[in-house]
């Protein structure tokens, strides 16, 4: 029987809770964390993440199971973009360092209620009439061709984030940790305010992108905000690997763009011939594309980085032993 029953909620609401609070409490006093240890509780949520197929699996069906993972495997891989887009905003409004964990913890939180009431919203939709999914299918498509369009820059998250400073009227001066501060008798954001509401920008924009993707597998709303949810912990960790992750994975871009495109089809596909996409295609279809992405990069990654070392040789920066 699969799970999805009042009582199981509950139980995923509570772990939930428990489980972002430790996300919380991991990093509250930390300005920075160490690349490895960063790394080590990275691997540790994806580790809880995927345990969770494993309930899904023993207690619920193994179509649950499988859907679920080909959906949180998508959302954890906009995830890093996600993240990334949130370093942007924290450097263009020159956030200093010991109050980046502070406004990321408030962007993370926001997004597990932003993909709450998208999913639920959009499945709902979805359920009432079909024919929307063409229209869903569409923006899948149009994001995927955004991502493969800046592949190779992020110049697109730049411009979103500089557009959106550009719209607000920021106090001046350094006001601490307010988000709101009077000047001239007026209230107004203070840069860490500013920087809060471009984080809430962001988290729509990718609410909007990323809900319709995980749609297109399963229309389960128990197994799509499950996927959301543990693709959204880990962030926090996620945060100080992201510049490096982002460094290695080259072709990760071309792969989610690739992998929206192929949702997109897939949901057109069971559309216009009125049938159910089994969840082996799904999963499989996803595995390949994020696979062949990984796969990609990393050779273009380590010739980089060899590159980068014959140029510094040639230079004369490196000490002939």
């Amino acid at each position: 029987m699969p799970l999805g029953s009042s009582l199981d909620w509950t139980f995923l609401f509570v772990a939930i809770i428990v489980l972002l609070a430790i996300d919380l409490l991991l990093t509250r006093k930390r300005d920075e964390m160490p690349v490895k240890v960063a790394a080590v509780w990275s691997v540790a949520w994806i580790a809880i993440a995927l345990a969770f197929a494993g309930v899904l699996y023993l207690f619920g069906t193994s179509e649950q199971a499988g859907t679920y993972l080909a959906g949180y495997l998508v959302e954890k891989s906009l995830s890093l973009d996600n993240v990334f887009v949130f370093l942007v905003v924290l450097g263009a409004f020159a956030i200093p360092t010991p109050k980046r964990v502070r406004l990321l913890t408030y962007g993370i939180v926001l997004a597990l209620v932003l993909r709450l009431i998208f999913i639920l919203v959009g499945a709902a939709a979805l359920d009432a009439a079909s024919w929307l999914t063409y229209p869903f299918a569409a923006l899948l498509a149009w994001t995927g061709w955004r991502l493969w369009k800046h592949r190779k820059d992020h110049d697109g998250d730049e411009k979103l984030v500089e557009g959106v400073k550009n719209r607000l009227t920021i106090a001046e001066g350094d006001h601490g940790d307010k988000l709101i501060a009077k000047e001239n008798g007026k209230r107004m954001l203070t840069t860490a305010g500013a920087a809060l509401v471009a984080i809430a920008v962001v988290d729509i924009i990718f609410a909007v992108d990323s809900v319709p993707a995980i749609l297109g597998i399963t229309t389960d709303t128990f197994v799509v905000f499950a996927a959301n949810a543990f693709a959204l912990l880990g962030l926090r960790p996620l945060f100080f690997l992201v510049a490096e992750l982002v460094a290695r994975l080259k072709h990760l871009k071309a792969a989610l763009a690739a992998l929206l495109v192929f949702i997109a089809a897939k949901m057109v596909y069971g559309e216009v011939l009125n049938t159910k996409v089994g969840v082996e295609w799904s999963l499989g279809g996803v595995l390949l594309i994020l696979g062949a992405g990984v796969v990609a990069s990393l050779p273009a990654y380590r010739r980089e980085k060899a590159k980068e070392q014959d140029a510094k040789v040639q230079e004369g920066d490196e000490p002939l032993v």
